[in-house]
């Protein structure tokens, strides 16, 4: 029976650490394998040090969180709000429509979510739809058409260095 105190790491994959600076006699004595003077044989190298190059934790914006370049991102219209330009006698809605009735701001991906109730069958065409809203505006006998998204739905980075454009 094999006991958790019986149990040996593979031969030479353990190995000793190096022990420095115990007297000239032996190869990691006196300046323990930092040579002489200068700055890598003192301890004052601060962490994070780039040699004079601006650190990391610099460049990067202060308290402002992760940006993800290539986020997608949608303008929500719930099935309420297309109810209310149903009751208004709007039977095709896209997104410009819903950019003239100010529902969504200019150029931005549209996406139909399915809060609140559809009483009328309308054609609607956005850039993606949750499966819930597309079955209820089937069921009504209108359509839910998928529009192409503007560079597959990906935010073009900007060029050069994306960490200094912010």
């Amino acid at each position: 029976m094999l006991n958790t105190h019986d149990l040996k790491p593979a031969k030479g994959s353990h190995k000793d650490r190096k022990r420095v600076g115990r007297g000239t006699g032996g190869k990691g004595g006196k300046t323990a394998g930092r040579g002489t003077k200068g700055q890598g044989a003192r301890d004052t190298i601060p962490l994070g040090f780039e040699g004079g190059q601006l650190p990391l934790t610099q460049r990067l914006p202060k308290l402002k969180g992760f940006h993800n370049p290539f986020r997608v991102s949608y303008s929500v219209v719930n099935l309420q709000t297309l109810e209310e330009l149903a009751v208004q006698g709007v039977v095709v809605v896209d997104p410009e429509i819903l950019y003239r009735r100010g529902v969504v701001r200019k150029g931005t991906l549209v996406k139909v979510l399915a809060e609140g109730t559809l009483s009328k069958a309308i054609t609607v065409s956005a850039h993606g739809f949750s499966k819930k809203a597309a079955e209820q505006i089937r069921a009504l006998g209108g359509s839910p058409v998928i529009l192409e998204k503007p560079n597959g739905g990906r935010r073009v980075p900007a060029q050069g260095n994306a960490l200094m454009n912010r």
